[in-house]
Parts: C-alpha cells; structure tokens; sequence
C-alpha cells in the first residue's frame, strides 16, 4: 500500500480552517443558549429557525447574528483553506457548494422564519441540500494514496445522514406529516456542522505536519 502524498500546505489553509471551527463552535453555543432563554422549547417538535423567530424567541438577535457569523466565517474559511483540500472535480464542485451553503446561512439569519416564510424556507434549503451533498462529492476525491482517505468514510456518512433526513423531510413537511420536525431538522443539520470541525481540525493538523517533500530534503 502506498504511503498517502503529503504536499506542503499554503498558509492561509490554517486561518481559514480556524475561522471555519470558530463559526461551527459559536453556532452551536448559541443554539444552546438561546433555547434555554426559549420558554417549553423542544429538540423533537421545535424547528431550529425558531430560535430565531423575532415574536416567540427571546433572544432571537443572538441566533440570528450568530448565523450570519456561521455564513461568513464559513465562506470566508472555505475560501482561505482550498488548497488544503485533494485537488481535481471533486474540490471544484464540492467547495463551492459550500460556499453556497455559507451564502444561504447569512439568508437565513436576515430573514427570520415568521418575517418572510417563502424566502426562509427556500434559503434553508439552499443549506441543507448543497451541504449534505458537498459532503458526499469531497468524499469521492478522498481516495486511497491520498492524505484525506481516511475522512471519506466519515465524509460520505455524515453527508448520507443530512441528504436521507431531507429526502423525508422535506414531502412531509409538504403534506404537514413529518415525525418529529426538529429532530428531522438536527438530522440535517448536524452532520454539516460535525464535518466543518472536524475538517477544520484535520486541516490545522496536516498544515502543521512537514510535507513529504521536506522530510525527503526536497
């Protein structure tokens, strides 16, 4: 089995995998700490956008500034750590989903759910679905021989979950028949966060490796 190529990774890969971490780690404190401040919130039957809801959220400002901040560290990370990914068409269409995913969150925090139903609805889905499938076409650059390898599993999986719990939620939000909206919703959600940090760790952690080219004096 051949050793995985390691190429010497740019700079700007290291901020822009810390500024993708920051974003993913804040939104997820946020989350927390606006759902306490939410009187009888419920993980199961609560949609995420609630907290963000200007009449029956509370702290509505902190959820909605903190997914701005999500979309441009996230957009602005993703664009400072390209070169860290395995080159080729998987990173040429997988990034910019993302980068797509990122734009729409900063949608979603200017338009509250109850101050522009059709506008929210559709730039929550234009998270979801470029997301989970972002993550799905990055695996398939991951391949044995190269350095990310190991992630394509993880990758692929996490990218699986979100495009599946879509794939249910969104007919039967529809038909007005989904099972446990917010828990379909974290279904989504979720897995797009998770990978964020951890490539963002895995990024940072290769960028501090030496290159195989300088361990071999080239």
């Amino acid at each position: 089995m051949s050793e995985p190529v390691r190429r010497p990774v740019p700079r700007t890969v290291p901020l822009g995998a810390t500024l993708i971490a920051v974003g993913v780690v804040q939104f997820t404190l946020a989350m927390a700490v606006v759902q306490y401040e939410y009187p009888g919130y419920s993980d199961f039957a609560n949609y995420i956008s609630d907290l963000g809801n200007t009449v029956t959220s509370p702290w509505h400002d902190v959820f909605n500034v903190s997914i701005i901040l999500l979309g441009v560290l996230a957009f602005v990370g993703v664009l400072l750590s390209w070169q860290g990914f395995e080159r080729g068409g998987t990173r040429a269409v997988g990034l910019p989903l993302l980068l797509l995913a990122s734009i729409a969150a900063v949608l979603v925090g200017c338009f509250p759910e109850n101050v522009n139903p059709p506008v929210h609805d559709t730039v929550s889905l234009l998270v979801f679905a470029p997301g989970g499938l972002a993550l799905v076409v990055l695996a398939g650059g991951m391949r044995e021989g190269t350095s990310w390898h190991w992630f394509r599993g993880p990758s692929a999986g996490l990218g699986a979950v979100t495009l599946l719990s879509l794939a249910y939620y969104v007919p039967t939000q529809t038909n007005n028949t989904t099972w446990g909206p917010g828990l379909i919703e974290r279904l989504i959600v979720a897995p797009i966060l998770l990978w964020g940090f951890l490539a963002a760790v895995e990024l940072i952690r290769r960028a501090r490796e030496p290159s195989l080219d300088r361990r071999l004096g080239g």
